[in-house]
């Protein structure tokens, strides 16, 4: 790749603590997943309480409500937030990998005032236009007020991503995990009892007050990161932020565009099949990428920056990528059987059972977030290229594809046709990323990711087309066999990429009475 292409240079030398080209990093993938994962699974149980509370409080039109709210909250945080959230986290890392605690330093000061700016900027921008959103979302302003209202969550969001990008950026996995988990816990309880007094009215409060929690909490674990105080000259902010928007940029471009897309379609649905198919398209959407969603966050908070450190070699590129899509896969695959075999249980156990009709849209879902997993760690390698050009086209390209299947699939087939052009997309957003990612770095997939690619894709999809052909007990017993045998097979596989020094004692033996792992691993126990 052309040096003219990169807007970034990365560090000549990348830190000890960067894995090189000859050694696994299995171990770290998995340990950044637990972190993430353990913080996903209190995630989990607070949203089965807050959503199955607010299925029972606001029925379906209501979720459809807070999720219209959302996209508009999302949206307009994506603008003002000028990718700084993404950016910042590539420069902190970057900064951290060179050891220079001045440079550190810098980077971080610049990246907390340019943050506190957009938060401003985006507020503004929220109230001036309340109106006209208003109108565009609900085809009425008579909600231009809450819309306005929202601006104090845009403010605070801002401020929070900057905080966030640094502490994501120095690698504090663990901290971002806590801050995760408390801000679940924290934020539903506040959500639950607002709705509970005030039923829709409190949807709008009740996200400006989330949004408030997650900022005092990022704040407090900001203070642990230990950060000099620098003085910095005019000429010097200004060549900080320049390089942190510049990159932003492309940022805050795919991030409208991602959330742009799902505000557009969220619309087609409601004005395509009403306001309750869009709680039903919230409610699937929300189910649908709870379980991938801890995997794709570990990437992001962890593989990332490690991927930014060694971007200047491909060949420790490729061989990261295919690591982490390898564990991703091995993960993602048996929640992802799970999810198409229960999508009814799950869906009357997170809302309830008026929530039947999402059962078809979820199970679409399930079968993109199949893809997903194996298509995101290729899109990193863009990103930590800093090929800022390819990336915002490819961006563009894919929100492009999947309105565009949404629009066509859901005037065909209703509600599922929105799920169904997820499915779509990811389709031709897989095959688009690998041709990039090839010419890039000359990427090829292992054989053993082929090997694994193999067995789960066809295992979901057969698991997928029974519920189709075959009556639901039938499809059902189908889908707990595949699951059960995925689980197997991901946890033998598991075992043999990961030292079992790491497996706690008691857990090796466990795996070894079921002949998961080698009878050798046992320990026997200390008296």
């Amino acid at each position: 790749m052309p040096a003219a292409a990169r807007s970034i240079k990365a560090s000549p030398e990348p830190p000890a603590a960067v894995v090189t080209a000859e050694k696994s990093t299995y171990g770290q993938i998995l340990k950044s997943s637990a972190i993430i994962g353990g913080s996903s699974i209190v995630n989990i149980a607070v949203s089965i309480v807050r959503a199955k509370a607010m299925a029972l409080l606001l029925g379906p039109a209501g979720v459809g409500l807070v999720g219209l709210y959302s996209s508009v909250l999302d949206l307009t945080h994506s603008i003002d937030g000028m990718g700084i959230n993404r950016s910042g986290v590539r420069q902190i890392a970057e900064a951290a990998g060179s050891g220079e605690e001045e440079r550190i330093a810098r980077t971080a000061t610049v990246l907390r005032r340019t943050s506190m700016f957009l938060g401003v900027f985006g507020a503004a921008l929220l109230v001036l236009f309340c109106r006209r959103v208003s109108v565009w979302t609900f085809g009425s302003d008579k909600l231009a007020m809450p819309v306005a209202f929202l601006s104090i969550a845009v403010f605070v969001s801002a401020i929070s991503d900057g905080q966030a990008a640094l502490i994501q950026g120095m690698r504090r996995i663990s901290d971002l995990a806590r801050i995760g988990v408390l801000t679940a816990v924290f934020g539903a309880a506040l959500t639950l009892v607002l709705v509970y007094f005030f039923r829709e009215a409190a949807v709008v409060p009740s996200l400006v007050g989330v949004a408030t929690i997650t900022l005092g909490i990022s704040w407090w674990y900001r203070r642990k990161v230990k950060i000099p105080t620098v003085s910095l000259t005019a000429q010097q902010v200004r060549e900080e932020a320049g390089a942190l928007l510049k990159l932003g940029f492309a940022f805050m471009a795919s991030s409208v565009l991602t959330t742009g897309a799902a505000y557009a379609i969220r619309i087609i649905v409601r004005n395509g099949a009403g306001l309750e198919a869009a709680g039903l398209y919230q409610s699937a959407w929300a189910i649908g990428g709870l379980y991938v969603g801890f995997i794709l966050q570990a990437m992001g908070s962890d593989f990332y920056p490690r991927l930014t450190a060694v971007a200047n070699d491909d060949t420790a590129c490729n061989r990261l990528v295919n690591e982490q899509a390898e564990i991703g896969l091995l993960l993602a695959g048996p929640g992802v059987i799970a999810t198409l075999t229960f999508a009814p249980l799950v869906l009357a156990l997170f809302y309830s059972t008026r929530f039947a009709g999402a059962v078809e849209p979820l199970r679409w879902i399930c079968l993109g977030m199949g893809l997903r997993v194996i298509a995101w760690p290729m899109g990193y390698v863009i990103l930590a290229k800093g090929v800022q050009t390819i990336f915002f086209w490819t961006e563009v390209a894919a929100s492009v594809v999947h309105v565009g299947l949404a629009f066509v699939l859901v005037r065909i087939f209703g509600l599922p046709g929105a799920t169904m052009a997820f499915f779509g997309l990811y389709i031709w957003h897989g095959f688009l990323i690998y041709a990039i990612v090839n010419r890039l770095t000359r990427f090829r997939w292992s054989p053993a990711n082929l090997r694994t690619a193999a067995l789960f894709l066809p295992l979901i999809g057969a698991v997928f087309l029974s519920f189709i052909v075959f009556p639901v007990w039938v499809a059902t017993s189908l889908g707990t066999v595949a699951v059960v045998v995925s689980a197997i097979y991901s946890l033998r596989l598991l075992c043999r990429l990961v030292s079992l020094e790491r497996i706690p004692r008691r857990i090796r033996n466990l795996l070894v009475s079921f002949r998961i792992s080698p009878a050798d691993a046992r320990i026997a126990p200390q008296f």
